[in-house]
């Protein structure tokens, strides 16, 4: 049985989009104002939401399985938030004074992650990350970091570099790059990044040794997303503590995405003790947000009532009422079981699709947890970024299915990883299932 709508009659791309899109260009750049934004060859517009669904320029419904990078776990208008900060924009949207909002969500969150004892507000996931790095610097007094090639943490110059290498310039298997991100980047910042292949565990052992008296801090994604969204080898994770322990490094957790992942963040899935954490996404309930949590001896870099700053930090919407108050909402919503029920939705996709792919004998393959999945147009699941790291011809591939679901009323994301809502249901689970079947039977001969 399938599940699949059929497709509608306009055209993957509506005309409202095509129109915006154009008018985009008169006063943007590039069009738009986030290069994330996917294209085929236009972006698609949005004119609202509702539980799991999207609303397109055109008036279409569309399942959302990009949920804005992962942040809306609970889809869009969801009640409590809006009920939260519609009482909130009653009394005002930002002020210089602290409010009591900041405390009850900074109580929530240390609640749920063992290792953490205090918090701080930013803005974002990126400022989250790059304040995580200045803290483990200023804690260690070594300017130097490793991260994982591939992965994402965000537009700071010294988080960038590794993440967007190619097989022209990456390196050797035993020596990656640090190649930058942007062009004209300090060629300094590539001297003080070393760069990790995931799940490498020999290799990325040596290179920790090499560089250990420059690291202050090993940035890990538990599960790198747009490196290929791939669970971590024990013994990977088991041998990064070990190093950083060693070497008096410090251990800095991107939880920006991975937080979604159970009641107490990835790291406890996976085992990480971290020294920082770096969070983001949904624990601002769909308002603009980011924290660094950690160890009380670390985050004292940031200051105490009898301590001067070494790291001062600040930000005029950081911390604002409104962004605090969503994301209590969101977060005090988020129970254990409701995690397990979202977990169970993820798990019945990942089994749908994997069960396609093995009857079928295509080159697809699935990775994943709890409520995030990513599709890949590769016969075996990577386990690091090479073996995730897409040629022309498979890029083409996966711009087709992520038309394909779009013109059936599903919004796939092409390069990230697709995650649920607690807004889904399993019917909506069997459709995601029933649209690649039918990509399947309909494309079987081009794969």
């Amino acid at each position: 049985m399938r599940y699949c709508d059929p497709a509608p009659a306009s055209s993957a791309r509506s005309s409202r989009s095509e129109e915006l899109f154009r008018a985009g260009l008169r006063v943007f750049p590039d069009g738009t104002t986030r290069v994330t934004v996917e294209r085929d060859p236009t972006p698609l517009y949005v004119s609202g939401g509702e539980g799991a669904y999207l609303i397109d320029a055109d008036g279409r419904r569309l399942l959302d399985l990009n949920n804005n990078y992962t942040t809306l776990i609970h889809g869009h208008r969801y009640a409590p938030v809006m009920q939260a900060v519609a009482s909130q924009l009653e009394r005002g949207t930002c002020f210089a004074n602290p409010t009591e909002h900041e405390i009850a969500l900074a109580d929530l969150l240390l609640g749920r992650i063992p290792s953490a004892d205090r918090i701080r507000f930013v803005n974002s996931g990126t400022e989250a990350v790059m304040f995580a790095i200045k803290a483990a610097r200023a804690f260690t007094g070594k300017p130097g970091i490793a991260r994982i090639e591939g992965a994402y943490h965000g537009a700071y110059d010294w988080a960038e570099t590794g993440q967007g290498g190619t097989p022209s310039n990456w390196g050797p298997d035993e020596c990656p790059e640090a190649v930058p991100l942007c062009h004209g980047v300090p060629e300094t910042v590539a001297g003080d990044v070393t760069v990790l292949r995931f799940n490498d565990v020999e290799g990325a052992e040596r290179r920790i040794a090499t560089a250990a008296d420059r690291l202050s801090c090993i940035v890990i994604d538990p599960m790198p997303s747009r490196a290929g969204l791939m669970a971590p080898a024990p013994e990977f994770i088991e041998m990064l503590q070990s190093s950083a322990r060693k070497y008096g490094i410090l251990i800095l957790a991107d939880e920006v995405l991975n937080f979604r992942q159970s009641y107490h963040g990835s790291v406890d899935r996976y085992g990480l003790v971290p020294d920082l954490i770096a969070l983001g996404k949904i624990i601002g309930g769909g308002f603009p947000i980011g924290a660094i949590a950690g160890r009380e001896e670390v985050m004292r870099v940031f200051g105490a009532p009898d301590i001067k700053p070494r790291l001062p930090q600040g930000g005029t919407f950081s911390a604002n009422p409104v962004s605090m108050v969503a994301g209590y909402a969101a977060m005090n919503a988020m129970t254990v079981a409701e995690f397990a029920r979202l977990e169970a939705m993820g798990e019945r996709v990942r089994r749908g699709l994997a069960a396609i792919i093995h009857e079928s004998e295509c080159a697809f393959s699935v990775t994943g947890a709890a409520s995030l999945f990513r599709i890949h147009p590769k016969s075996a699941p990577p386990s690091q970024f090479r073996e995730a790291f897409m040629s022309p011809s498979e890029t083409a591939v996966m711009n087709r299915l992520s038309r394909h679901f779009l013109n059936h009323g599903i919004l796939l994301p092409v390069g990230a990883a697709a995650c649920l809502s607690t807004a889904m249901d399993d019917e909506d689970v069997d459709k995601i299932v029933g649209c690649f079947e039918d990509f399947i039977a309909e494309n079987a001969t081009k794969n």
